[in-house]
């Protein structure tokens, strides 16, 4: 089958950071479905683990964490897919990526596919759902139901893959008062159109602009940019008893003494934590994925597709690793077709 792999990290303008290759179709077992997959979207993730470093991998290693496409097998103990159905999901990092032409991945993180998107617009979706989704919901405790309606809460990064789909999440079915950042009028025009009601600048002192709109503190801080940098302003920003949760690993220690006075509760959120474990409530996110899928039918949520580059190759995804690593990415990066 085609895949696109690597054999030593280097920097993403040098052509061998990424190559096509041939690599044996997998055969499924146990839980495993086989899937031919149809579409892939590039996350952070993918550039970080790829990033230079001095190792040689003896096989090719595929990367992708993101892949919509149709059970082509299933495995002795699959219950919940058949051959034939389009599918969506982010797979595990402990595993093979998807970025082949065939892919392996345990039906207990797959979702039934939105029937009202194609393979490119549900590809988009998955890894930034379920962060989002679990980061929210999980790790923060808002009320999906929308009980907490009125309650603020302040993502930083609001114009990236996550910070796309956690304004939606957090407007249309929590119902909060969503204050997004963004650092230039293109992507805080992004942010307003998926439902933000204020945007500010992560540049610039976060709690005097937050002052400026009259909330002195809020209730959740969603964290999808630069923790080390932003920890001290979104420490003064959180209401007593509120919560932080971050997705962006720290280089440096953090001062995690600034939430004492206020009891404040500062979380992780990595969504590869339930496959990488197994853990026993793995199943969570094949429900929480055809969920999604469901209200992306029902037109509550929306695809966050910001470009389609091309089909999948080592060209294309050397160009969307560069995208990434410039940082200035609206939406997902979406590849489609080999």
């Amino acid at each position: 089958m085609k895949a696109v792999g690597l054999t030593r990290y280097l920097p993403i303008d040098d052509p061998k950071s990424l190559e096509d290759i041939d690599l044996p179709t997998p055969t499924p077992a146990g839980r495993d479905l086989l899937i031919k997959v149809e579409a892939i979207s590039v996350n952070p993730v993918d550039t970080k683990v790829r990033a230079p470093k001095d190792r040689i991998e003896d096989t090719p290693r595929v990367l992708g964490w993101d892949a919509a496409g149709t059970v082509a097998a299933v495995g002795p103990d699959v219950t919940l897919f058949k051959v034939g159905d389009p599918v969506y999901y982010a797979g595990s990092i402990t595993r093979p990526g998807a970025n082949s032409e065939f892919h392996l991945v345990d039906e207990r993180i797959v979702g039934h596919m939105p029937a009202s998107l194609d393979f490119a617009n549900a590809a988009a979706l998955p890894l930034t759902t379920i962060t989002a989704w679990e980061a929210l919901f999980d790790r923060l405790g808002i009320a999906p139901d929308g009980s907490d309606e009125g309650k603020s809460i302040l993502i930083v990064g609001g114009a990236g893959g996550v910070g796309s789909i956690a304004i939606q999440l957090a407007r249309r079915l929590a119902r909060l008062n969503i204050v997004a950042t963004a650092s230039r009028p293109e992507s805080a025009d992004w942010c307003r159109q998926l439902g933000a009601q204020h945007v500010i600048s992560h540049y610039q002192d976060m709690p005097s602009q937050l002052e400026a709109l009259g909330l002195r503190h809020v209730d959740f801080v969603l964290c999808l940019n630069d923790t080390d940098t932003h920890f001290p302003a979104m420490a003064e920003a959180v209401a007593p008893q509120g919560k932080i949760c971050s997705i962006v690993e720290n280089a440096g220690p953090l001062e995690i003494g600034l939430l004492k006075s206020k009891s404040a509760t500062f979380v992780w959120e990595f969504m590869f934590t339930r496959a990488m474990f197994e853990t026993p409530d793995m199943i969570a996110q094949h429900k929480l994925l055809t969920e999604v899928a469901r209200l992306v039918d029902a037109g509550t949520l929306r695809t966050t597709v910001g470009e389609v580059i091309g089909p999948i190759n080592a060209v294309n995804l050397r160009r969307a690793h560069a995208q990434l690593e410039g940082g200035r990415t609206i939406g997902k990066l979406v590849l489609a077709g080999f």
